[in-house]
């Protein structure tokens, strides 16, 4: 039996990766250099404690008054066109709590299901990614957004998650070498983390080695179908022909979808991240800094610091003014932990993949019978990856799926 995987990010990987141990001959195809991808400079966060999706009660409210500040850590661009304005319409039908309550046992589940293989993915030859079960912290500076993450910290204790509100004085005990200017904190201890770039290599690596194909620098331009199944995915040197085929695609997955008559509302929401090699102060545990909206993590000796969430185009523009929103709110938290403002060529930034009503796309399609589809994971697609890639290959064979995955039909809109 033979898959096609279009697309070689995290989330391509993994289903790769779960297709082969099921006895899949896998072929990937990257339509760019496989380390530009969104996955090599992510937070490197496993987080079951995100049950809640991005189209949640308050954002639109609150994504008003960040547009107006170049420093935001959410931003949405306005722009003259369709694909946007359908976007942010469903968007905003979705942020409310009635979608936040239908959505957080979904996401609580796989993102479980995906610690559980990482953890088990850790212990197979040739994987080394520096993972740790540290937990993460919300680190937060006011009584309003205390009172917030109190609350979701009971939802989460509710939802059968370990969740532990800290004082000022208990936060400070477990980072003593950092200064801390906050109020208090949540510790998530049901999230881990790890090193991407590491676990990203080693995945080509386990997929080549085991006889997959990868092709970088290999862009689909057409998929062709014949009597609602696909016959061959076109590229511009060559043609693929396959049993199953998986899309993923990431911020690109709406004209992958659009080849074969199927509309997929995503949009690409552009973060950046610095990392620091050797840094002279290190956390021990992951952190996000609630109000900025930042996240923190040390991995594998380094420290690397990300956020924002631009909801645009894709561009390759550097907008330096987030990044120095990233760069600003470290010590507003942390006073002596500083972070200078590294050259333009060390700055990475990606897009994530953004589904209006904050749900990946994962299932078969109805339309397409050989056909599966997963992606617009958003910020999730690290810790989501080995999850998707399980439920991609259980559907590739029909057999019972992990974790119950109505809510992320690809074809829900």
């Amino acid at each position: 039996m033979k898959a096609v995987v279009i697309g070689g990010g995290i989330i391509g990987l993994c289903s790769a990766y779960y297709l082969q141990k099921s006895g899949y001959q896998v072929t990937v195809l990257e339509r760019g250099d496989l380390k530009d991808n969104c996955s090599f400079g992510n937070a490197g966060m496993i987080v079951p404690s995100h049950f809640v999706p991005l189209a949640s009660p308050g954002i639109v409210a609150q994504g008003i008054k960040w547009m107006f500040n170049s420093k935001s850590p959410f931003y949405v661009k306005p722009a003259l066109s369709w694909r946007m304005a359908n976007w942010g319409i469903k968007f905003i039908q979705h942020a409310n709590q009635k979608n936040a309550d239908h959505s957080a046992p979904y996401l609580r589940d796989l993102n479980l299901l995906s610690n559980n293989l990482y953890i088990e993915l850790a212990t197979q030859p040739g994987f080394d990614f520096a993972l740790e079960q540290k937990g993460i912290i919300m680190y937060y500076k006011t009584d309003k957004v205390g009172e917030e993450e109190i609350h979701l910290a009971e939802k989460a204790r509710s939802l059968g998650l370990d969740a532990e509100v800290l004082s000022a004085q208990q936060a400070q005990l477990l980072e003593p070498e950092v200064q801390m200017d906050i109020v208090g904190a949540v510790h998530y201890h049901c999230d881990a983390h790890l090193y991407p770039n590491k676990l990203m290599e080693q995945l080509i690596k386990s997929v080549t080695t085991n006889g997959g194909v990868i092709k970088t620098n290999c862009r689909v331009t057409k998929i062709e179908t014949e009597l609602g199944n696909i016959k061959n995915v076109v590229t511009p040197n060559e043609s693929f022909s396959a049993d199953v085929f998986v899309v993923t695609g990431g911020s690109w997955l709406p004209e992958l979808s659009k080849m074969v008559g199927i509309n997929i509302p995503l949009m690409p929401g552009k973060g950046y991240s610095i990392t620091q090699n050797n840094p002279a102060k290190k956390l021990n545990i992951p952190a996000i800094l609630c109000e900025s909206k930042v996240a923190i993590t040390p991995m594998d000796g380094r420290m690397r610091y990300g956020g924002t969430m631009e909801i645009a185009g894709i561009n390759n523009k550097v907008n330096i003014n987030r990044v120095k929103g990233i760069i600003e709110s470290v010590p507003k938290y942390f006073p002596n932990l500083q972070v200078a403002l590294p050259e333009t060529k060390d700055i990475w930034y990606g897009f994530r993949p953004c589904s209006p009503d904050g749900l990946p796309y994962i299932g078969r399609s109805k339309k397409i019978k050989n056909l599966i589809i997963a992606g617009g994971h958003s910020m999730m697609g690290l810790s989501l990856g080995p999850a998707t890639g399980k439920l991609v290959a259980e559907l590739a064979n029909g057999n019972p799926l992990s974790v119950k995955a109505t809510a992320f039909d690809p074809e829900r809109f």
